[in-house]
């Protein structure tokens, strides 16, 4: 939850209508201080409106520009920032240096010292929208760039509750800020809070509510068209069904994911790691998934054959038993006046005898039982009054039985 809140403020601050980021770090954070060094505090206190203007813009974004690499050197210029906007009492840079010295401790896992100087700065919003004007103008600030603020403010307000673990607070504040961007159509910003609420729920374990969720950003991602919010509500959708063990949607949801982040693998590169790596956990999945379905098949295989057998043997079984049952018929049924005559089934066996089968050869050829070939075996010896196999087989021959 802590890595979805602080990408929440930053795009809060930086990306929705009215919060003009100037990216100056590198080689444009040293050439702002070489402009700002020589304004000391007593030059500063004599600097005309202008220059007031141009210092206070030049400390705004020596802010923004140490914010991710020197949060000691930022806290210092975002103090500067509302110390020289105070002397002119531009309301708006004096909300905007009050929001990055609250940036610096949010980012220092402050959450109560941050929340101070959120409000601090939404007092001064305050004044802002009672129309209050700022100190060289002779008009009061525009309803959109009061909004714009108040935005700015409540989504980062909300991170502030949501990692105090106070979500029904979070939740109102981001709900506030969620009806400024419906209301003028900030559909960057709207996919980026409703992104961020589908973290929210997914680490609370509601996913009904993360994929409604999801489903918003993707909406108003595609409304606005940005890449990078594209990319961020499909890889909330990948993680999603990753997590109901729908891996081949997860996939395809990560897949176009990644193709978004590769449009700026330079800023985006983390996320490209966190999407090949959802990647390869899906992969693994679907891998140990086809491995279970083999498993399965053959086992599925295995069990079709056992019970072929079992009921091949059970259907052996049966018809011995009906050898049997015949065998008994024909011993009651015969007589000394018949005992010359050879029944069906000698007359089946008979032939087999004197193809040189042996009697368990019989038996399988013929589904009977062993004991029962070796009945009728001597059976037809008695009535054919030979002693052994070779004289029963010329007898036979001698009668035409055979």
């Amino acid at each position: 939850m802590k890595r979805l809140a602080l990408i929440l403020t930053f795009f809060f601050i930086a990306t929705h209508p009215g919060a003009a980021y100037i990216d100056h770090r590198g080689h444009n954070v040293d050439s702002l201080e070489r402009v700002v060094a020589g304004w000391t505090p007593e030059r500063e206190a004599l600097a005309s409106e202008q220059e007031s203007a141009d210092l206070v813009f030049a400390y705004y974004n020596l802010m923004l520009g140490y914010r991710n690499i020197n949060g000691e050197r930022s806290m210092h210029f975002a103090r500067k920032c509302y110390n020289l906007a105070s002397r002119w009492n531009w309301l708006a840079k004096m909300s905007d240096g009050l929001n990055g010295i609250a940036i610096i401790h949010y980012g220092e896992e402050r959450y109560d010292s941050a929340l101070v100087y959120y409000f601090r700065s939404k007092d001064v919003v305050d004044r802002m929208a009672a129309g209050e004007k700022s100190g060289t103008e002779d008009k009061p600030y525009s309803e959109e760039t009061i909004d714009d603020s108040y935005s700015t403010l409540y989504g980062a307000m909300g991170n502030c509750y949501n990692l105090m673990d106070s979500l029904p607070r979070a939740m109102e504040y981001y709900r506030k800020a969620g009806e400024i961007f419906e209301k003028y159509g900030w559909n960057e910003s709207n996919a980026i809070l409703w992104y961020n609420l589908g973290e929210t729920w997914y680490e609370e374990g509601d996913m009904d509510q993360a994929l409604a969720c999801y489903e918003k950003s993707l909406h108003y991602a595609k409304a606005s068209g940005d890449s990078l919010q594209l990319a961020s509500a499909y890889k909330g959708l990948g993680g999603y069904w990753l997590a109901k063990g729908r891996t081949t949607r997860a996939l395809r949801y990560i897949q176009k994911a990644d193709s978004y982040y590769s449009l700026h693998e330079d800023q985006e590169f983390m996320a490209r790691i966190e999407t090949l790596g959802l990647t390869n956990r899906i992969m693994a999945g679907q891998k140990k998934l086809w491995r279970t379905l083999a498993l399965s098949g053959a086992l599925v295989i295995l069990l079709l054959v056992a019970i072929m057998l079992i009921l091949r043997k059970m259907d052996r079984l049966r018809k011995e038993k009906e050898g049997a049952d015949a065998v008994i018929d024909e011993a009651l049924e015969e007589n000394p006046e018949t005992n010359e005559l050879l029944t069906e089934r000698e007359e089946e066996i008979l032939p087999l005898i004197a193809s040189g089968l042996t009697s368990p050869q019989i038996a399988d050829k013929v589904c009977l039982s062993l004991a029962t070939i070796k009945w009728y075996r001597k059976k037809l010896m008695i009535k054919l009054d030979a002693a052994n196999t070779a004289e029963l087989i010329s007898k036979a021959k001698e009668k035409g039985l055979i």
